[in-house]
């Protein structure tokens, strides 16, 4: 596994080292022995599915409070989506700086997501499914969410999201009582 520090602080894209021959290849998806060399969170309890059938399907920006925050590594496994990460961590070099990479199936990128940022991401084509590992269960009087185009982010979506939820139309600009919970 090869982690690529991204610009913000403790998040990273992470890529598959492969070992190919004429079969194919044959690499490591996740390793505990890796995330222990970087002192990240790996403490997996839930894996997570999502398909969403239409490009241009945007789902976040979400997150879970303290003492229920969670890390997150995302992966592309069909289609592809533009991922965004944003630092919501007060004391942090990075607080409300954003990142975003584009996750296929065909590039396998991963993004580690640390405990303290928000998450989202906008499909690039048709029926694209993504598989999440998670360290924290889902807790609904924990979880966030905050507006995909809030201004005060300033996220750069490469296309124009056609589908969103109510639920993530309606989330609050950040305030950071409501969001860090402060």
């Amino acid at each position: 596994m090869k982690f690529n520090p991204t610009p913000l602080a403790d998040a990273y894209t992470i890529d598959l080292e492969k070992r190919e021959d004429e079969r194919g290849f044959f690499a490591r998806f996740f390793c505990v022995n890796e995330f222990d060399k970087l002192g990240l969170d790996k403490n997996v309890v839930q894996i997570n599915n999502s398909l969403s059938k239409d490009k241009g399907t945007l789902r976040g920006i979400h997150y879970q409070l303290a003492p229920k925050a969670e890390t997150k590594i995302v992966r592309c496994i069909k289609g592809s989506l533009y991922d965004v990460i944003v630092d919501l961590r007060p004391n942090s070099p990075t607080f409300l700086k954003w990142f975003g990479a584009t996750l296929s199936a065909e590039n396998r990128t991963m993004m580690f997501v640390p405990k303290g940022f928000g998450h989202a991401f906008l499909t690039l084509e048709e029926d694209t499914e993504a598989l999440y590992l998670v360290t924290e269960f889902y807790a609904p009087e924990h979880e966030r969410g905050m507006r995909w185009n809030d201004p005060k982010i300033g996220i750069e979506w490469p296309i124009e999201p056609v589908i969103i939820s109510d639920k993530d139309k309606n989330h609050p600009d950040f305030d950071i009582a409501y969001h860090c919970n402060v």
